[in-house]
C-alpha cells in the first residue's frame, strides 16, 4: 500500500506529454498471443495495469522485455493456455486474453477478471459472441472455453462493450470465413488495436464505427505499432491546472479527436483551451462558469458510449464542478457504482446533492480543504487527488497505489507543474 501527501493551493504551470493510452495499450499486448512472430509496441505506459498484463503473458510462456515505453513480446513459446488467477484477479483486462488465446487454442481456462469496483460489469456480451463463432462457454469457478472450429459470425452486440468489441474482434481475425459485427464500440482505443490488427495482417473494416466487418486469415505476423496518446490523462492534467487556476502546455497530441468530445463536457464547467500545431494551450486566468441550458434550465453533462462524454472523465468533470461558478447536475449512466466518491468531496466542503447512485447536483465555487482519504478506484482517486490539489491545506489519500494503475508517474508529472505533492 502507499499513499499521497499533497499540500493545496498552488497553481499548476507548465508543459507535459501524455503517456500513452492505457486502454489501447493493453488489448494490444493481449494481441501479441495471436501470431508466434514477435511484436513490438511503443509508446506502452509504464503503470500496474500493464506490469499485470505482462506478468500474465510471462507466465504462459511470451517472452516479454519492457524499457522506456517499448514492449517487445514474442509468444512463439507458449507453455499455457490458463492465465495466472492471481494475476487476473488484479486486473479487469485479463479478460482480454481470452479472445486470441481461444483463435490460437482449442481449449482456454480463464480466471474471472478482478478490476475497480465502479458498479456491475457484465461478461455476457463476450460469452454470447464467441458462442455464435463456435466456441463452447463453461462458467464455474473459472471460464472455460472450448472449440472445434471457429468460424464467422454476424452478431448483435446487446451493449456497446469496449472489451467485447476487442476479444471479438481478436477472436473474428483468425476465423474461417467472415464476421460483421453490430452495435460495436467505437472509442479511439479500439479503433487503435484494429490498426495494429491490421498491421499484423488482419482483414477489418468499419473500426471506429458501430459495425465491424471482418474477413478471417489464416495466421498473422508480426507488427510494430505507437499506442496513441491518453486523452483521459490529457483531460485529467487539463483539469488540474484549471481547478488550482494555473495553465498549461500538453504536447504531441498525435490525435486531437477523442479531445473534442471532452471539451464539450468540459466547457460546460467553463474550461476551455487552444490547439497550436501538435499542442494543446490551457491560459487561464478566467474564473469557471458553467453555461446554462436554454430557457434557463440546470445543465446537465451525461456519460454514454462513444462518442459521448466518457464514464472516465466524470469523476473528473464533478470536481471541476465544485470550483465553477453556477450549478450543474452530472449524470453517470454507464456505472451505478461511479458517483459513489461524491461523499468524499462532501467530507471536503463541496456543496453537492447526491440523488441516486448515477447523479450528482453540484453547486459551486466552494473552498475545499485537506483531509485524509481513500482511493476507490482509478478514476475516482485522480478525481480525489485533484480536488486535494486546489484545497485549502494538507492531504492525505490512501490506497494511492489503485491511482498508479492508469496514471504514469502522476506524482513525477505533478511536480514537474508546481504541485507540493510526495508519495509515501
Amino acid at each position: 500500500m502507499s499513499r499521497f501527501v499533497i499540500e493545496g493551493g498552488y497553481p499548476l504551470r507548465g508543459t507535459i506529454r501524455p503517456a500513452g493510452n492505457k486502454n489501447g495499450a493493453l488489448p494490444m499486448l493481449a494481441a501479441c498471443l495471436l501470431t508466434d512472430e514477435p511484436v513490438i509496441l511503443h509508446n506502452v505506459p509504464d503503470i500496474e495495469d500493464v506490469q499485470v498484463m505482462l506478468n500474465l503473458l510471462a507466465n504462459l510462456g511470451v517472452d516479454t522485455q519492457f524499457e522506456g515505453g517499448t514492449a517487445e513480446l514474442c509468444a512463439a513459446g507458449l507453455k499455457s493456455t490458463t492465465p495466472n488467477p492471481d494475476l487476473c484477479r488484479r486486473a479487469r483486462a485479463s479478460i482480454l486474453l481470452a479472445g486470441p488465446l481461444i483463435a490460437r487454442h482449442r481449449q482456454v481456462a480463464l480466471p474471472p477478471p478482478g478490476g475497480d469496483v465502479i458498479g456491475l460489469r457484465r461478461l455476457d456480451t463476450h460469452f454470447n459472441g464467441f458462442r455464435e463463432l463456435g466456441i463452447d462457454v463453461h462458467t464455474g469457478p473459472a471460464f472455460v472455453l472450448k472449440r472445434e472450429k471457429l468460424t464467422g459470425a454476424d452478431f448483435l452486440l446487446d451493449e456497446a462493450s469496449v472489451t467485447a468489441t476487442e476479444n471479438l474482434v481478436m477472436a473474428a481475425v483468425l476465423a474461417d470465413g467472415n464476421s460483421l459485427f453490430f452495435n460495436t464500440a467505437c472509442e479511439p482505443h479500439v479503433e487503435d488495436l484494429c490498426r495494429f490488427l491490421i498491421k499484423m495482417g488482419a482483414q477489418i473494416q468499419g473500426h471506429g464505427t458501430n459495425r465491424i466487418a471482418i474477413q478471417g486469415v489464416g495466421m498473422l505476423h508480426g507488427a510494430e505499432h505507437t499506442v496513441g496518446a491518453d486523452y483521459i490523462e490529457v483531460g485529467s492534467y487539463l483539469a488540474a491546472a484549471a481547478v488550482t487556476g494555473g495553465e498549461l502546455v500538453v504536447e504531441d497530441i498525435d490525435d486531437v479527436e477523442p479531445l473534442r468530445i471532452i471539451n464539450r463536457g468540459f466547457n460546460r464547467v467553463g474550461l476551455s483551451w487552444t490547439r497550436e500545431g501538435s499542442a494543446l494551450k490551457f491560459a487561464g486566468g478566467v474564473p469557471m462558469q458553467v453555461e446554462g441550458d436554454f430557457r434557463f434550465g440546470i445543465p446537465k453533462i451525461d456519460s454514454g458510449v462513444w462518442p459521448a462524454f466518457p464514464s472516465d472523465m466524470m469523476s473528473v468533470a464533478v470536481v471541476m464542478a465544485t470550483q465553477a461558478h453556477g450549478s450543474i447536475l452530472f449524470f453517470e449512466k454507464m456505472f451505478e457504482s461511479r458517483m459513489h466518491f461524491a461523499s468524499r468531496l462532501i467530507d471536503m466542503g463541496a456543496h453537492i446533492i447526491q440523488c441516486d447512485p448515477h447523479r450528482v447536483l453540484v453547486q459551486g465555487p466552494t473552498q475545499l480543504r485537506g483531509m485524509q482519504i481513500s482511493s476507490p478506484d482509478i478514476r475516482a482517486g485522480m478525481a480525489l487527488l485533484i480536488a486535494a490539489l486546489c484545497a485549502k491545506g494538507h492531504s492525505i489519500i490512501d490506497q494511492a497505489q489503485i491511482i498508479e494503475r492508469g496514471y504514469e508517474d502522476v506524482i513525477g508529472k505533478l511536480a514537474s507543474l508546481g504541485a507540493h505533492v510526495g508519495k509515501e
